[in-house]
């Protein structure tokens, strides 16, 4: 089959049109950014999508990935603010934001964020003690993501992130610092071993000073209760005193005779019971006994009237039991007997 020469044209033509449509349309995928140059100048930036160019006048320039990107730093030595080698590794997280600025405001992105981020590191952490970089992390970080971010805000990137993965002291100041770390333990605990035995001595005192507090309390009430009872027994002997002798004034001689008795058996009662004698010689006659024994029966009498004379009504008496002989000198029997002051009833 033979073509003519316009049907060549035609079949050039639709080649050539082809070609342009290809030229022309762009698909950029989701998560990307491309520039677009115009005889070498950049003109747009294409979203994501199907977008058309001038074909042979414009052409893409850049494919930029806009997602967020982790950059890897690696360990580097550090000398800390007391001249202590740390070595230091990190990870950073950018973004880009401005696809052209980050497209022609620096060459090699990725190499200039690493280098910005490895030269920062150095001067943070150098800036601080050893101790302090141990321990603040969190304000490495801070600082780091300040100082990158701002560095590299010209570029149109956007540092989210940088992390400190790992601090590595050398060996032997690992050692010291373990050592240290212990002797603060013993301290804090000798420290506590101290203050428990403090508060346990004061809490002890404080005990026994209650404890004499209370004591003295009880002493004083005592002392308090036992002068009551001594002024109670005072009023009753004065009272009794005061009936005995209002009874003598009345021409009551059994009134005298009662009360010498009472005093008498009282002296009696405290002459055996003393603990300095184991013997008491009391020689008595015993008519003296029975003149005691018919005084009180005569009180009796004087007191229960006529019952008195009735043995049935009367308790029985106990049959006198032979008094030890005491070393006083003895009673003279001329003596009149206090109990009977008229011998011949």
């Amino acid at each position: 089959m033979l073509f003519s020469g316009f049907d060549i044209v035609v079949i050039v033509l639709v080649i050539f049109v082809i070609l342009v449509l290809f030229a022309g349309i762009k698909t950029v995928p989701q998560g990307y950014r491309y520039t677009i140059e115009r005889f070498g100048r950049y003109t747009r930036t294409l979203e994501p999508g199907l977008n058309l160019i001038t074909p042979f006048i414009e052409r893409v320039g850049a494919r930029l990935n806009v997602m967020e990107q982790v950059l890897s730093v690696p360990t580097q030595e550090v000398i800390t603010k007391d001249n202590a080698s740390v070595s230091a590794d990190a990870v950073s997280f950018y973004q880009v934001l401005n696809a052209a600025q980050a497209a022609y405001q620096v060459a090699n992105l990725e190499n200039a964020i690493l280098n910005l981020t490895m030269t920062n590191i150095r001067s943070v952490m150098g800036s601080m003690d050893l101790d302090e970089l141990l321990s603040n992390r969190d304000a490495i970080n801070d600082r780091l993501l300040r100082v990158v971010d701002e560095a590299v805000h010209p570029w149109g990137i956007k540092v989210t992130r940088v992390e400190i993965k790992d601090i590595q002291p050398p060996r032997d100041l690992v050692d010291a610092m373990a050592r240290q770390m212990k002797a603060e333990r013993e301290k804090r605990a000798q420290v506590l071993e101290a203050e428990g035995s403090r508060n346990a001595q004061i809490l002890r005192a404080e005990g026994a000073k209650q404890s004499a507090i209370l004591q003295a309390e009880g002493q004083r009430e005592a002392a308090f209760r036992n002068a009551e009872a001594r002024e109670r027994l005072a009023e009753a002997e004065a009272k009794a005193t005061k009936m005995v002798s209002e009874a003598i004034a009345a021409g009551d001689i059994q009134a005298i005779n009662y009360f010498v008795a009472q005093k008498y058996t009282e002296a009696l009662t405290s002459i055996g019971s003393a603990s300095n004698s184991k013997i008491v010689m009391m020689p008595m006659e015993a008519s003296s006994i029975l003149s005691s024994l018919g005084g009180i029966g005569a009180i009796a009498r004087e007191v229960f009237g006529d019952a008195g004379n009735n043995p049935a009504t009367l308790p029985p008496l106990s049959r006198p039991r032979p008094a030890p002989a005491r070393s006083t000198p003895p009673i003279n029997p001329s003596t009149p007997n206090p109990f009977n002051p008229d011998p011949e009833r």
